[in-house]
């Protein structure tokens, strides 16, 4: 199959040698879109459905993080460097009256000094707050030497009595093939090229994101049972890793994600797995999952899936009206696949069955969606998402409205 794709060697994953494929042109013909039928997150592997909350726990779910990790964005290594945090800056901010905090994780890379990687964290803290904070953390691209800027929801967030903070990603992993040997998977790597189902991308960045959890477990002012990851377009796919890796992260916006993210990769629709699998996106993924391109029948897991690795928790779908290529129907058949496991779980799927109105919230059950009028953007929803949030984390104070 490696081959096929004109990769003579797969160790060796770098731009030379990914797929130089002519384009599939995209298609946007709903009678052409589903040739794969869509994946049941309850079917374990032997063909049993899940009936039973230990099952889930005990089989299923494993299985599905196995797959994710083997196939799809690669296993992250149980060994990775030390992360040491220095606050660098305490200062107001502005017309916000936010406290904020300049903070650095510095990742260890005497194991291969050529290369280096850092989390760059901006904390912003409302005024006048007097114990500890939910915060919201938004993955931004940031990349290393670039301005802080506060981000666009930061005054919906403080009004909330919340905190807000943006987490950088190019500092700790280049968005680049040739940027493998670079970054945390560079240090891991020693330099090398990596092995098939090692990490791509995407992992690295959701590994980054856990160290910013361990920082803020450490801060006073922060409210670690209450934190919230936000992320759109590929950092929307990177929110959803983030919560199916990391337990800690009680709720989830993933706004405009697309294929990699909310978007089932077994629909032909917009953006599909050939585009991922091409030169511009493949260091995102598992080198294994470059054998997919062309075949995505064959994938062992889908979207319906990473959503349900998320389950209970509340978790919160955005996308748009004409961003197509992200293809907001797919992805609300993957919130309506995923929906079972929650209810398995004890908890409210989202409470809709048929294509829902755009610019309509539905956020009464555990998933919310809203498909707001308009392109690739998440700033359009959310305001619907801080209303959902705010049916778990209330006001700074715990009190639920």
């Amino acid at each position: 199959m490696l081959a096929l794709l004109n990769i003579p060697d797969p160790l060796h994953l770098d731009p030379a040698n990914v797929m130089q494929k002519p384009k599939t042109p995209a298609n946007y013909d709903e009678s052409k879109a589903n040739p794969f039928p869509l994946t049941n997150p309850l079917q374990l592997k032997d063909g049993r459905i899940v009936r039973r909350q230990a099952t889930w726990w005990d089989k299923r779910r494993p299985e599905i993080l196995n797959d994710f990790t083997t196939d799809i964005y690669g296993k992250i290594p149980a060994d990775t460097p030390k992360v040491t945090w220095t606050v660098s800056s305490v200062e107001p901010s502005g017309s916000s009256g936010a406290m904020v905090k300049h903070i650095v994780g510095q990742v260890d890379n005497s194991a291969w000094p050529a290369a280096k990687s850092s989390i760059d964290l901006t904390l912003y803290l409302p005024p006048g707050a007097t114990g500890p904070v939910p915060v919201i953390v938004q993955i931004i691209s940031g990349p290393a030497g670039a301005p802080v800027r506060p981000p666009g929801p930061l005054a919906l967030i403080l009004a909330k009595g919340w905190g807000c903070a943006t987490a950088s990603t190019y500092t700790v992993q280049p968005d680049t093939g040739a940027g493998l040997t670079d970054g945390v998977i560079g240090i891991v790597n020693r330099g090398q090229p990596r092995q098939p189902d090692q990490w791509g991308v995407l992992a690295a960045w959701s590994w980054g994101l856990s160290r910013v959890v361990d920082y803020l477990e450490t801060d006073k002012d922060v409210d670690a049972k209450r934190l919230g990851v936000e992320g759109h377009s590929r950092w929307g796919k990177t929110a959803l890793l983030c919560a199916a890796f990391d337990p800690r992260w009680s709720i989830v916006y993933a706004s405009c994600s697309g294929e990699g993210g909310a978007k089932p990769s077994r629909r032909f629709w917009g953006e599909t797995v050939d585009d991922v699998c091409g030169i511009g996106e493949y260091d995102w993924m598992a080198g294994n999952f470059l054998k997919y391109a062309k075949h995505w029948g064959d994938l062992p897991v889908d979207s319906p899936e990473l959503l349900s690795l998320i389950a209970p928790r509340p978790l919160f779908i955005g996308c748009g009206t004409t961003d197509q290529w992200a293809d907001p129907h797919g992805q609300f058949l993957a919130v309506a696949a995923a929906g079972p496991v929650w209810r398995l779980l004890g908890a409210k799927d989202a409470g809709v069955e048929t294509q829902p109105e755009p610019d309509k919230a539905y956020i009464s059950g555990d998933i919310g969606f809203r498909m707001h009028i308009g392109g690739h953007t998440d700033a359009l929803d959310f305001p619907t998402f801080l209303t959902f949030a705010a049916k778990y984390w209330g006001n700074a104070a715990g009190k639920t409205n």
